[in-house]
């Protein structure tokens, strides 16, 4: 059985120009807990108000955006407790909820925890049981021992989207036990690297969701595989973009023209290296 409490476990939050979200996380947070966050920038101000006004805090700073992986490693590499609970900036977590899950885990035996988004919650039968085991889980919320996570690490080739199914995918290899949590956060989604309406950022999260989902099939099964299973995407994501140029729709045509370009990357072996605000 496991062994977590408060002093025990350190949250991990990995943002990037997220900082008045931030804050609303961290006010839902337990004083006693440590928290360390990992900013991808050089934001030297926000790291100085950060620690100055939250206790058991310490913020590092990247000095550039290396994505929500290689960040996460990062951070979690820093941490000097047993347990680790990784954390979107977007996420609402009540305290009460934090004691609840906690409690649950030092019941049962597991490799890797999370909770339920609030707005899934009827997605999911329990059955009166406190957990039901699955073969992955959202990463917007997860526990780990630190330990176990260090075996095996968020892929760093992966800057944004489907690291955490690829990290399920190679617990379960391992026969590892991952479990839901009969116990709700509120995920808003969609603002942890920056405004949701900023241009710059929904053009890179259509570029870096196309260049990983190629990744992910061709990581597992083969590139050929990989090819089959995205190329509707390339075409539909094509001929979309055409459409929009032709009949002016700019922010319509951005999205898909990011996304033939993210897939096209992929499919030519390129790095997943589309960064926001550095590509203009």
């Amino acid at each position: 059985m496991s062994n977590i409490d408060l002093e025990n476990i350190t949250f991990v939050i990995v943002t990037y120009k997220s900082n008045e979200i931030l804050k609303k996380c961290l006010n839902y947070l337990p004083i006693e807990s440590k928290k360390i966050i990992v900013e991808n920038s050089n934001n030297d101000q926000f790291k100085i108000e950060l620690e100055n006004n939250y206790l058991n805090l310490k913020c590092y700073l990247t000095g550039s955006n290396l994505g929500y992986g290689v960040a996460n490693n990062f951070g979690v590499k820093k941490s000097t407790t047993d347990y680790i609970f990784i954390l979107n900036p977007d996420v609402e977590i009540e305290f009460q909820s934090i004691n609840e899950i906690l409690k649950i885990l030092n019941n049962v035996n597991f490799d890797l925890a999370a909770p339920i988004n609030l707005k899934e919650k009827n997605n999911y039968n329990f059955n009166n049981s406190e957990i039901i085991e699955v073969d992955y889980v959202k990463g917007f919320a997860m526990i780990m021992k630190k330990d176990f996570f260090l075996k095996y690490l968020f892929d760093e080739n992966i800057f944004l989207y489907l690291e955490e199914i690829d990290l399920c995918k190679r617990i379960k290899k391992d026969n590892g036990k991952i479990i839901l949590i009969n116990s709700f956060v509120t995920h808003i989604g969609g603002n942890s690297h920056g405004n949701r309406l900023d241009l710059e950022m929904e053009k890179s999260r259509n570029w870096h969701w196309m260049w990983s989902k190629f990744y992910f099939y061709k990581k597992y099964n083969g590139y050929f595989y990989g090819i089959i299973k995205t190329f509707p995407n390339f075409l539909n994501c094509l001929i979309k973009y055409l459409l929009f140029k032709f009949f002016k729709k700019e922010e319509r045509k951005n999205k898909y023209k990011m996304r033939v370009l993210g897939l096209l990357n992929s499919y030519l072996l390129k790095k997943s290296h589309y960064r926001p605000f550095n590509n203009n």
